[in-house]
């Protein structure tokens, strides 16, 4: 269970950022999520793993984000939540800004997505 650490959830997280900036979202996390995983966005948006590759690979890129207040959260044998805040930059665009939620668990030995959620954080 060693690769359910914090370093290493942050390190994906930061790739699925990085694939977004470079607009291959859908690519990179039609890979990374479990079959049945789901997605739950700010928007009210629910989508599972065929859409949300289609969605994110058709979405504007990024420019930039940050990651900050990262916290594990253990969910029990072979399971682990990263909970943090994000801080997003689009060109021409207001910041978005939202806590997120990103449930990982272990899946033949590797690191797979099984939900994303994203909450707005309000002014």
């Amino acid at each position: 269970m060693d690769d359910l650490t914090l370093a290493s959830l942050l390190r994906l997280e930061h790739e699925g950022w990085q694939s977004l900036c470079h607009g291959q979202g859908g690519d990179f996390y039609g890979e990374l999520m479990t079959p049945d995983a789901m997605m739950v966005l700010v928007n009210g948006m629910v989508l599972d793993r065929p859409a949300i590759a289609v969605s994110l690979n058709a979405a504007p890129p990024w420019s930039s984000y940050r990651i900050t207040d990262e916290r594990l959260v253990a969910a029990g044998a072979g399971a682990a939540a990263l909970v943090y805040r994000a801080t997003a930059h689009r060109d021409g665009q207001e910041p978005f800004e939202a806590l997120m939620s990103s449930v990982y668990c272990l899946l033949d030995g590797q690191l797979r997505l099984a939900l994303y959620q994203q909450t707005t954080v309000t002014h």
